[in-house]
């Protein structure tokens, strides 16, 4: 990948002091080995850098939440950038703004992301994995313990060909199973699956987080039976690949030019995951603020279910690369056709 270099210019004046003689000039060099001109002469103050404008767009649920102490820190003129941050209900709102350059940085899908790269030809990079696996089976059936209890049950889950039902069908399969084993009842959103099982506590439901710990808090009849993440693990093994919900990509275009720009993003995103993982009860207010979580009680229940986790380089790519694997094997158009490149992963 090109690295494109940023020239910065600058012109220093010099006053000299006594008889009105224009002093000598220092270098460019001098000021920035820390010349001391400025602090010898009254009223000359040095002049901060200006920091670079990224804007950055993100989902309305967990992977903006891994976003939240920056986005306080933005809000405190405290980043090390000029942050920009806009939130959108589905990816489908961000992409045409990536495509048009209207965004820099996109936190999404990891499939979309795929698909998003073979659309633009290479167009865009992953720089990390914001979020790992955040789907439970919500049941009010305590008989249900492992991926065969399954068996002859019916399922609720949102939209058939999305990311639930590829995760779904691939854990049927590794445990001996298939979709024809299972009554599966596609809903448009996580919150209508979420009203079904209020209505009928028995039946199961694929949910999201924070929906999945809504749902539990709505109705104490209703409990996590099993965590996808840890089912998602135990079939892979320990080198195999993750079960990956959310990625973060730039457009290749901004990373080339103001690559300084992207590596300051990537440290304070870091950041900003590990606080809400470590500061839980400021991460919920943060998140009903935001408007992602209706309450901060569900908010704290729900933000050590999310998986919110930093996640680059190589580690990345092994754990993205497998997962599109997967997902590819069962149907090639989720993730655009064709596995991406290796200029997909965006390695320092």
């Amino acid at each position: 990948m090109k690295k494109a270099k940023r020239i910065f210019i600058g012109l220093v004046l010099f006053i000299a002091l006594g008889a009105g003689v224009l002093g000598g000039c220092t270098s460019l060099q001098e000021k920035a080995e820390g010349s001391d001109t400025a602090a010898m002469t009254p009223g000359l103050e040095p002049v901060a850098a200006e920091k670079e404008a990224v804007r950055v767009g993100s989902l309305k649920g967990p992977t903006s939440m891994g976003l939240l102490f920056l986005m306080e820190k933005a809000g405190n003129e405290e980043g090390e950038n000029a942050y920009t941050f806009q939130m959108a209900a589905a990816a489908d709102e961000l992409l045409p703004l990536m495509v048009r350059g209207e965004l820099d940085i996109a936190l999404v899908p990891a499939n979309v992301a795929a698909v998003l790269y073979q659309q633009t030809e290479g167009g865009i990079s992953v720089i990390d994995i914001n979020t790992l696996g955040v789907l439970y089976m919500v049941s009010g059936d305590a008989s249900v313990e492992n991926i065969s209890d399954l068996k002859g049950r019916r399922i609720y889950l949102t939209g058939k060909g999305t990311t639930p039902d590829y995760a779904l069908q691939f854990l049927l399969n590794e445990n001996g199973m298939t979709v024809q084993d299972c009554e599966l009842e596609y809903r448009s959103e996580a919150a209508e699956v979420a009203a079904l099982l209020q209505e009928n506590p028995d039946d199961i439901g694929l949910l999201p987080q924070p929906f999945a710990t809504a749902a539990c808090e709505q109705n104490p009849a209703l409990k996590v039976v099993l965590d996808l993440n840890r089912e998602w693990d135990k079939v892979q093994g320990e080198n195999g690949s993750s079960l990956v919900t959310g990625v973060t990509i730039v457009r290749d275009e901004f990373l080339d030019e103001h690559e300084d720009a992207v590596a300051a993003f990537l440290k304070e995103h870091e950041e900003s995951a590990s606080s809400i993982n470590q500061d839980i009860e400021k991460g919920a207010v943060l998140a009903v603020e935001q408007g992602i979580v209706a309450n901060e009680n569900i908010a704290e229940k729900a933000i050590p279910r999310c998986n919110i986790t930093y996640m680059d380089g190589l580690e990345m790519k092994q754990a993205l690369s497998g997962y599109l694997e997967v997902l590819f094997s069962q149907s090639p158009e989720s993730v655009g056709g064709e596995l991406p490149d290796d200029d997909f992963y965006y390695v320092r």
